[in-house]
């Protein structure tokens, strides 16, 4: 078997589509051995690309702004979209069936201090007509502090990713209120990313041939089925808490069939990035992304 390592910058259920390439057994019925790793908190994985230590990694597709910024063509490329909407949640203390955006002006939000989360959020707010400067942010670091502050009583709500909202309802701390996508839409929220000349091997149009079959999968199958396979890889949530995660994202529509990053996914997220200030120009769909492997 060829030897593929993957590597996750974040790493939650909102990523499936890459988890059960290993869970549900395509890369290994595409005569692929896989080892997988997550990046240390804080680091980007394509890193690992570049010296080598990962063949496929989960980012972002504004990962690929910076060099596209100063007219390079980076070693890297965002070859697959792995979902094509924003992924968290808003839990809140209480189950609030009339939940609108505008109840989180004036209220305490823990939530991420920047990045693509918090420009997606700000962007969600800008969509929901309320001002993102009346809210009052709270900002404790990565997702493992977000979630034990909101634990320890921090905040009236709390921006996630599945499953961490999903088992703070199975653990009786609050109740997921909206779903940041649906306010944005569509975009290009994350992607796979591999260097340039490994995306030319054998190895790669395995990986794509199994990737494309996931896909199907992911789709397909029942949620309470691809969170059995998945639970070793969550092994401090309910299964319960992620099956209801799984069936949210697919009823969201984040895992389209098609695995290859369209150009309207690219626009609006340039869209968004641009919303914030967080880019002055806009930039070719070559420049960042290419089509997948033909295989």
């Amino acid at each position: 078997m060829s030897k593929i390592h993957i590597q996750f910058t974040l790493f939650s259920a909102f990523y499936s589509p890459l988890i059960s390439t290993m869970s549900g057994g395509f890369l290994e019925g595409e005569g692929l051995e896989v080892d997988w790793s997550v990046a240390a908190p804080g680091v980007g994985a394509v890193g690992a690309l570049l010296d080598g230590t990962a063949d496929v990694v989960q980012s972002a597709l504004s990962q690929g702004f910076a060099a596209a910024s100063k007219g390079e063509l980076p070693p890297t490329v965002h070859f697959a979209q792995i979902n094509e909407m924003d992924g968290f949640f808003l839990t809140g203390r209480e189950a609030d069936k009339d939940f609108s955006w505008s109840k989180l002006e004036g209220a305490e939000v823990v939530m991420f201090g920047g990045g693509q989360p918090l420009a997606m959020f700000k962007y969600a707010c800008h969509k929901a007509g309320i001002d993102f400067e009346k809210i009052n942010a709270i900002q404790p670091g990565n997702a493992a502090a977000i979630d034990e502050a909101f634990r320890q009583g921090t905040g009236q709500y709390v921006q996630q990713q599945g499953p961490f909202p999903q088992q703070l309802e199975a653990d009786g701390i609050g109740h997921v209120v909206a779903q940041v996508g649906r306010q944005i839409g569509p975009c290009g929220f994350s992607s796979l990313a591999a260097r340039r000349d490994w995306l030319e091997t054998d190895a790669a149009c395995a990986f794509t041939r199994a990737y494309r079959k996931t896909r199907a999968y992911m789709n397909e199958i029942p949620a309470v089925e691809i969170a059995g396979s998945e639970k070793p890889f969550f092994p401090d949530i309910d299964e319960a808490a992620l099956a209801r995660c799984i069936d949210a994202y697919q009823e969201l529509g984040c895992w389209t069939p098609h695995i290859e990053i369209t150009q309207p996914a690219f626009e609006a997220t340039q869209d968004i990035f641009a919303y914030n200030g967080l880019i002055n120009q806009r930039f070719d769909y070559d420049q960042v992304c290419c089509l997948p492997p033909v295989v």
